[in-house]
């Protein structure tokens, strides 16, 4: 990438090492991003304000998110009709929804009734699929605590080799609705910051 600079997302720049082409060329595989950029300097996204979970059974979402990971309850209700379909798509469906707290995130908690739903869940790398990433300070505790409640470690915790995150330990784990969580312990001394 000699040359120029490109700041845009870690695939677009392995990209643009493998191919050696240049993104902000007129001709090249992000032409059209470089002139989209350009056209909507004005809009700006401000913050993300929650991530959302589709489950099967909201009672035990809750218990996961309340009882093993020790998230406020801020809010219950349900929700339906056109306005639901205009949102979601989720046409002729009614939504029990609950929203919780954990520190610097809220989580959207949505039971669908009424539409079809795949006999199998997603995969964390099916494309499409998105997870929450939480920090936490024993990733091995919090892997005991949450297999009671049905979520599964996809592996065995491994750190980040380099980088900023050097020494982090990561792991995926899946709960009984597909959902993805990734669970990552910083090294004590950053911790400990």
């Amino acid at each position: 990438m000699t040359g120029y600079v490109y700041v845009g997302s870690l695939s677009d720049q392995l990209l643009c090492r493998r191919t050696g082409h240049d993104p902000l060329r007129t001709n090249g595989p992000f032409a059209a991003r470089s002139s989209l950029m350009t056209e909507h300097t004005g809009i700006h996204v401000r913050r993300a304000d929650h991530v959302g979970f589709a489950v099967a059974s909201l009672d035990e979402a809750l218990r996961f998110w309340v009882d093993g990971l020790g998230a406020r309850l801020v809010r219950t209700g349900e929700m339906g009709g056109e306005f639901l379909g205009q949102v979601t798509g989720a046409h002729g469906a009614k939504v029990r929804m609950a929203i919780v707290s954990l520190p610097d995130q809220t989580i959207e908690l949505l039971e669908y009734q009424g539409p079809e739903r795949p006999s199998e869940p997603a995969k964390p790398f099916d494309p499409g699929f998105a997870h929450l990433a939480l920090v936490v300070d024993d990733i091995d505790a919090l892997l005991v605590r949450i297999a009671a409640y049905g979520w599964k470690a996809q592996g065995i915790p491994q750190p980040i080799a380099s980088g900023a995150r050097a020494g982090t330990r990561v792991i995926y784990a899946v709960g009984p609705d597909g959902a993805t969580i990734e669970f990552m312990q910083p090294p004590a001394t950053a911790q400990d910051r």
